[in-house]
C-alpha cells in the first residue's frame, strides 16, 4: 500500500522488533576470550611433520588411496586415550530432582499442615491421637505426589535417551588402506577421516585435502557466515580458532567436502576445553509448566488466607480458646481448598498423552512441551518437506524451442517430444552428466538398477542423462574433471572444466544452477549449433519459456558451456577459484531443464485441515518465486490473488494495486534484508504467504520477526539449513528418516514417519490434551465448595461438622485421582470440532497492537549510553523496585484489566463452573442429604443448631460423642449418646457419598461445550466408568467396613436410599450443564474458523505435471 506513515506509525511498528535489532548488533561480541589458552598446536605443522608426530599415513594428493592407522594400531590408541565423547554436561541427581518435584507449593502446604498435627500430638497426646493418622497421611501424600511426578520425568527421560541412542553419530574413517563407516566414539588421534555437507565433525581435524569445504563455527564462535577450510601444507600460524586448516568437533559442514587427520578426541578437543560451552541442563519453563504453577499459587494463596480467617473465627466462636482444635479445623480448610492429586494427575496425563502421540507416529521430546501444539503460525520447508524429494525431467527449452521428457496431456502443441538428436540437446546432455557431485551405491550394476547417492535435483538429472549415455562409466572416463566448484547456497551454481576436445582446445567449462545466476555469466546462446548473441527479443522468449515452466510448480535448472581456447588454456593450466583463475563469464547458453518434485499425498489435505483450525501455513523455500507460488497453488497453500496475478488479470500496474485487495503475497529472498517493520506487519497480516530464494539466516529472521508479533511459531524441516530455525522455533518439526541428526537434535517433536499430515495429529492431539488437562481441573476443583462452605455452617450457625478433614482427603486423593487420570483417554467431543476452533492464543489487529504498545513503552523507559546509544539495564535492586512500583502505575491496571481473546488453562469461566455453578449445586445436594439424614435420626436444623451451641456455653455441654449427656430434641424424644454418635456418623458419610455420586454426574457435564452432556462422545470413554466405580468401591469401603470408621467415621445403618437425594443433584447438574451450552453457543460459535472458499479437501493427484490455475 502506498501511503505517508506518521512518525507515531512507525514508532509503533518498529516497537515489537527492537530486542531482535540489538541481538543482531550484540552477533560477534562474545566467544573470543573462551577461545584463549586452547591447547592445539598441530595446525602449524608441515604435513610431514603432522604424520611423524601422529605416527600415521595420509596422501594430499590422492586421499583415496591414504593407509590410515592399522585396526590393531587404532584398538591400542582407543585404549590408551579413551573413547571419543564429551563428558556430559553436569545433570541433576536423582535425589536433587526428587527434591525439587517436592518442594512444590502443594506439597510444602500438606507437610507443614502435617508437621502442625504432631506437633498437637506433642502438646495434648490423649485428646489429639486422631490427628497422628491425618498428619501422617498429609505428610505421606505430599512425598507420594513427588514420588509420582519424579517416576514420570525419569520415564520421559528414559524414552528420549533410548530414541536417541538408536541414530548413534558415526563418521567414515579409512583404516588399513580401506574406506569403512565406524561410530564417532571409537575415533582415536592418527585416524584420517572423510567429511561432507551435512555431516557433523567427529573430532579435531587437520584438513590435509578439501574440495570447497565450508563449515558453521556458529555453536563455538558466533559467526553467522560458513568458513571455508583449506590445506595448508606447510601448515597455518595462528590461533586455533582462526586455523583455516582446522576443523572443530560438533561444528556443522554446511559445502564441500574434505579429508582430515585427528589431533584432539573427546575432552581434550575445543569445544571439550572450553567448560563454558558444556553448561548445564537449561532451567526453561514450558508455558504449561508457567500457568499450571500461577494457578497452584493463586489456589494456594487463598487456601493460606481461608484457613487463617477460619482459624481466628474458630478461636472465637465455636471452639473458645481450644487451640489444638482450632488448627486441626483451620488445616481440614487448608485440605479442602488444595487439590492435593493435581500435579500428579497433570504429569500422567501429559505422559499418556506423549505415548499416544508416540504411537501415531509423532515424538514429543518434552512432555509439557506438548502445549505448543497450539500453533498460531506454521513454516515450513518445501522439499522433502511438502514434496516428495524425488527429481523427474520434465521439460527442456533450447535453441528458443521447447521439448517434453514425458507424455504430458498439458503440454502446448508447440513443444516436441525430446530427442537426443535435435539440437542443442547433447550439449543439454554432457552438461547434465558431466557437471555432477552424485556417486553410486555400486559400480558392478547396470545403470539404471544402481542407488544413487546425491540430492534429488542431482538424482533426477542423473537418470535423464544415464538413458541417453550407452556407457555412463567410460564416458566419466573419456572426460576427467580437471578443476570444479562445487554449488553452494550463496552462489547457486556449480561450475566443471572437463577434458572434452572441440575444434579450439581440449578443455570444456560446464555451469549449471540457478537461471538467473547463470545467464548473467552468458553472452551468446546456443541455436541449431551455433553461438548466436543474446538479445532483447531471447530474453524475452527466455522469459517466457521459464514461466511455463515454473508456473507448473517445476524446478528450474540452467545450463551452459564454454569452449575453453587452447591458447589460453592448455591441459597444464592452473586453476583456481580463491583468485578468480577460472572462466567465470562469456559463457554460451544451452538452455533450460525443468524437474518436477511432485506433492507428498496427503500434504493438500493437511494444510486444509490446519488453515481451517485457524494456523496460518506458510512456505519457507529456496526455490524460484514461480515455482514455489505453483506449488503452493496446488497444496492448498495459496488460493486467492497476489499483486502480480492481480495486476495480469486487470491489467493494472502491481505499484498501483493496494494492500487490502490481495490476500497472497510471494517474497523473494534479496528483499528479506531491507524490509522495514511496518512491511514484516503487513505481510504476517496476509493469511497466504511464500517467501522464495532464502538462506538459513532468512529463514531464521522470518520466526524472530513472526515471534515478535507474538505468534506460537512451529518450523518444519529435514536439512541441515533447517536447524537454527527449529531451534528458535516455540515448536521444532524435523524428519526421522529424511532429517539430518542436527535438524533432529534441535526440534521439539519428531515426525517418526516423515509425514507431513502427522503435523495434524500433532496439533490435534495437542489441542485435546488442553481440553482434557482443562476438563480434569474443572473437575477437581468442583469439590473445592462442597467441602469449604459446611465447614464454614460448623463455625458460622454452628451445626456438627459435616465432613471431617480426612473424609476431605480420601474425596481429594480417593476417587478423585481415578476419575481425573480417566479424562486422559476422553476423545473430541465432535468430529471436526478441535480442528473448527482458532488456537487459542490467537494473533490478530489488537493482539498485534496491544502487544507493541507495552513494546514501545518499555524501549521509551530504557536508560541508554549518550556516546554509544546502548541500553545500560538497572541494577537488580532497581529492578526490585520497580516490580513493587508496578501496582501503582497506571499502565499495570491498564495492561492487567486489558481484555484479551486468549484461552488459558485457568481462566474465569472455568473457576466460575468449578466454584460457583458446579460447586454451589453440589453444596446444596450434600447439605440437603445432611440434613435429610439428621432429621430421620431424630435432629431438626433446630436441634443440630442447640447441640452445637452447646459446646460454647457455659457450662460447656459436648455432644456427638461416646461419653456425651443424652440429648432431648425438640419433639420431646431423648437421643442417647451411641445414637448421637451414629447419627454424626451417617450424616458425615452421606456428605462424602453426596460429593461422590454428583461428582460422578460433573464428569459428564464438565464435557459438555459443544453438545448436550449426553451421547457417545461423552460417555464414549470407558476410563471414566472404571474411575467411577473403583471410586465406588473405595467409598462403599469405608464407609461401610467397621473397622475402619476408628480412622474415618462412616456407618453400616446408612441406608442406600439416601443416595437418591446426591443422585437428583446429579441430575440437576446435568440439566444446568445442557443450559450452560445453549447460554455459550454464541461465543462458541464465534470461536469457530469461518469456512475457506476454494479450499481442495481431496487427495493429491499422482499426475506428474498439474498445471495451477489461477
Amino acid at each position: 500500500m502506498k501511503r505517508e506513515m506518521t512518525k507515531e506509525d512507525k514508532e509503533l511498528a518498529e516497537a515489537g522488533y527492537q530486542d531482535l535489532e540489538e541481538e543482531k548488533a550484540q552477533g560477534h561480541k562474545d566467544g573470543d576470550t573462551k577461545m584463549e589458552g586452547v591447547d592445539i598446536h598441530e595446525h602449524g605443522l608441515s604435513f610431514d611433520a603432522l604424520e611423524a608426530e601422529l605416527d600415521t599415513s595420509f596422501d594430499h594428493k590422492d586421499p583415496t588411496q591414504s593407509t590410515g592407522l592399522s585396526a590393531d594400531e587404532a584398538k591400542a590408541r582407543l585404549a590408551r586415550d579413551g573413547q571419543n565423547i564429551l563428558t556430559p554436561p553436569k545433570k541433576k541427581s536423582a535425589l536433587r530432582k526428587y527434591w525439587d518435584c517436592l518442594v512444590t507449593m502443594f506439597n510444602i502446604l500438606l507437610i507443614i499442615a502435617g508437621i502442625l498435627e504432631y506437633i498437637l500430638l506433642g502438646v495434648d497426646f490423649k485428646d489429639n491421637f486422631a490427628n497422628t493418622y491425618l498428619g501422617g497421611i498429609l505428610i505421606g501424600v505430599a512425598f507420594l505426589n513427588a514420588l509420582i511426578e519424579f517416576y514420570q520425568l525419569q520415564k520421559s527421560e528414559a524414552i528420549l535417551a533410548s530414541f536417541l541412542a538408536m541414530i548413534p553419530p558415526s563418521c567414515r574413517v579409512v583404516r588399513d588402506g580401506a574406506l569403512a563407516t565406524i561410530p564417532a566414539a571409537d575415533l582415536v588421534k592418527g585416524d584420517i577421516v572423510l567429511v561432507r555437507s551435512g555431516d557433523k565433525t567427529p573430532a579435531d581435524l587437520i584438513v590435509f585435502s578439501a574440495s570447497d569445504l565450508k563449515v558453521d563455527n556458529s555453536s563455538l564462535t558466533g559467526e553467522s557466515e560458513a568458513q571455508e577450510r583449506f590445506a595448508r601444507p606447510e601448515g597455518a600460524p595462528a590461533r586455533p580458532v582462526e586455523a583455516v586448516n582446522l576443523l572443530f568437533n560438533s561444528t556443522l559442514v554446511v559445502n564441500g567436502e574434505g579429508w582430515g587427520v585427528v589431533v584432539r578426541t573427546g575432552d581434550h578437543t575445543l569445544i571439550g576445553q572450553i567448560a563454558a560451552l558444556t553448561g548445564t541442563e537449561s532451567g526453561k519453563k514450558s508455558p504449561l509448566a508457567s500457568e499450571i504453577g500461577r494457578f497452584v499459587m493463586m489456589v494456594s494463596a487463598i487456601a493460606i488466607v481461608f484457613a487463617v480467617v477460619f482459624f481466628v473465627v474458630g478461636i472465637t466462636t465455636a471452639y473458645k480458646g481450644k487451640g489444638e482444635q482450632t488448627v486441626t479445623f483451620a488445616v481440614s480448610i487448608l485440605v479442602a481448598f488444595v487439590p492435593e492429586g493435581l500435579p500428579s494427575v497433570v504429569t500422567l496425563l501429559l505422559s499418556i498423552a506423549a505415548k499416544r502421540m508416540a504411537a501415531q507416529n509423532v515424538l514429543v521430546k518434552d512432555l509439557q512441551g506438548v502445549e505448543t501444539l497450539g500453533l498460531t503460525l506454521l513454516a515450513t520447508d518445501k522439499t522433502g518437506t511438502l514434496t516428495r524429494n524425488q527429481m523427474t525431467v520434465t521439460n527442456l527449452w533450447s535453441g528458443l524451442r521447447m521439448f517434453t521428457a514425458f507424455q504430458s496431456n498439458n503440454d502446448t502443441e508447440t513443444t516436441e517430444a525430446f530427442n537426443i538428436g535435435a539440437p542443442g540437446m547433447r550439449e543439454m546432455v554432457d552438461v547434465a552428466a558431466l557437471n555432477s557431485h552424485v556417486k553410486f551405491d555400486r559400480s558392478d550394476l547396470p545403470f539404471d538398477q544402481r542407488k544413487i547417492l546425491g540430492d534429488a535435483t542431482e538424482t533426477g538429472l542423473i537418470r535423464f542423462a544415464g538413458k541417453h549415455i550407452p556407457d555412463y562409466d567410460e564416458y566419466q572416463k573419456q572426460h576427467p574433471r580437471v578443476f570444479e566448484i562445487p554449488f553452494n547456497s550463496s552462489n547457486k551454481w556449480a561450475l566443471v572444466i572437463s577434458e572434452k576436445a572441440h575444434k579450439e582446445g581440449v578443455l570444456t567449462a560446464y555451469i549449471k544452477g540457478a537461471p538467473e545466476r547463470v545467464l548473467a555469466k552468458c553472452s551468446t546462446y546456443l541455436k541449431d549449433g551455433e553461438e548466436l548473441p543474446i538479445t532483447d527479443d531471447f530474453k524475452e522468449k527466455y522469459d517466457e519459456a521459464y514461466d511455463y515452466m515454473a508456473s507448473r510448480g517445476h524446478r528450474v535448472i540452467a545450463c551452459a558451456q564454454k569452449l575453453l581456447p587452447g591458447d589460453i588454456y592448455d591441459p597444464n593450466f592452473e586453476f583456481s577459484k580463491t583468485d578468480t583463475q577460472y572462466p567465470s563469464s562469456e559463457y554460451c547458453f544451452c538452455g533450460l531443464i525443468s524437474l518436477e518434485d511432485p506433492p507428498k499425498h496427503g500434504v493438500r489435505e493437511a494444510i486444509g485441515t490446519l488453515r481451517l483450525a485457524g494456523i496460518k501455513v506458510m512456505m519457507v523455500t529456496g526455490d524460484h518465486p514461480k515455482t514455489a507460488e505453483a506449488i503452493a497453488r496446488k497444496i492448498n497453500l495459496i488460493l486467492g490473488e497476489t499483486k502480480e496475478t492481480l495486476s495480469k488479470k486487470t491489467g493494472r500496474p502491481v505499484e498501483e494495486i493496494y494492500e487490502d485487495e490481495v490476500d497472497a503475497v510471494v517474497i523473494h529472498g534479496d528483499d528479506i534484508d531491507s524490509l522495514q517493520g511496518w512491511q514484516w506487519d503487513q505481510i504476517f497480516a496476509k493469511n497466504e504467504i511464500v517467501f522464495a530464494r532464502t538462506s538459513p539466516q532468512h529463514k531464521l529472521e522470518i520466526v524472530k520477526r513472526a515471534q515478535a508479533l507474538g505468534h506460537i511459531v512451529g518450523v518444519t524441516g529435514d536439512g541441515v539449513n533447517d536447524s537454527p530455525a527449529l531451534k528458535k522455533a516455540d515448536l521444532g518439526i524435523a524428519m526421522n528418516i529424511s532429517g539430518s541428526d542436527v535438524s533432529k537434535e534441535a526440534a521439539n517433536m519428531i515426525l517418526l514417519d516423515d509425514n507431513f499430515a502427522s503435523t495434524v495429529k500433532g496439533v490435534a492431539e495437542g489441542r485435546q490434551i488442553f481440553v482434557n488437562l482443562k476438563r480434569s481441573i474443572q473437575y477437581t476443583i468442583s469439590h473445592s465448595t462442597p467441602e469449604v462452605i459446611p465447614q464454614l455452617l460448623y463455625v458460622v450457625v454452628p451445626i456438627p461438622l459435616p465432613l471431617s478433614a480426612i473424609l476431605i482427603l480420601v474425596i481429594d486423593l480417593g476417587f478423585e485421582l481415578f476419575v481425573a487420570l480417566s479424562f486422559a483417554w476422553d476423545k473430541p467431543e465432535t468430529q471436526d470440532g478441535l480442528m473448527r476452533m482458532a488456537p487459542r492464543k490467537p494473533v490478530n489487529d489488537n493482539s498485534i497492537t496491544a502487544l507493541k504498545k507495552r513494546a514501545l513503552r518499555r524501549t521509551k523507559t530504557l536508560r541508554r549510553d549518550p556516546e554509544t546509544n546502548e541500553i545500560i539495564r538497572p541494577s537488580r535492586f532497581a529492578q526490585y523496585m520497580m516490580r513493587v512500583k508496578a501496582p501503582f502505575t497506571r499502565h499495570f491496571w491498564e495492561d492487567a484489566l486489558e481484555r484479551s481473546e486468549d484461552e488459558t488453562l485457568v481462566d474465569s469461566k472455568l473457576l466460575s463452573y468449578a466454584y460457583l455453578e458446579a460447586g454451589m449445586i453440589e453444596t446444596i445436594g450434600a447439605l440437603v442429604a445432611y440434613f435429610v439424614v439428621f432429621f430421620k435420626n431424630g435432629f431438626t436444623p433446630g436441634d443440630l443448631r442447640t447441640a452445637q451451641k452447646a459446646l460454647t456455653a457455659s457450662p460447656s455441654i459436648t455432644y456427638f460423642e461416646k461419653s456425651s449427656p443424652d440429648f432431648v430434641n425438640s419433639r420431646g424424644e431423648t437421643l442417647s449418646a451411641t445414637k448421637q454418635v451414629d447419627a454424626l456418623a451417617q450424616a458425615q458419610s452421606i456428605v462424602y457419598l453426596s460429593i461422590f455420586i454428583i461428582q460422578c454426574f460433573n464428569v459428564f457435564a464438565v464435557k459438555a461445550k459443544f453438545r448436550f452432556p449426553f451421547g457417545r462422545s461423552i460417555v464414549g470413554n470407558y476410563y471414566n466408568f472404571a474411575g467411577i466405580v473403583a471410586g465406588a468401591c473405595l467409598g462403599m469401603f469405608i464407609i461401610y467396613t467397621p473397622p475402619l470408621h476408628v480412622v474415618f467415621g462412616g456407618s453400616v445403618h446408612l441406608s442406600p436410599l439416601y443416595w437418591l437425594i446426591p443422585v437428583a443433584f446429579g441430575v440437576l447438574l446435568l440439566a444446568w450443564a445442557s443450559v450452560r451450552v445453549l447460554l455459550l453457543r454464541k461465543s462458541v460459535e464465534q470461536g469457530r474458523v469461518k469456512d475457506i472458499k476454494g479450499l481442495m479437501m481431496f487427495p493429491t493427484m499422482r499426475t506428474m505435471s498439474m498445471r495451477s490455475r489461477h
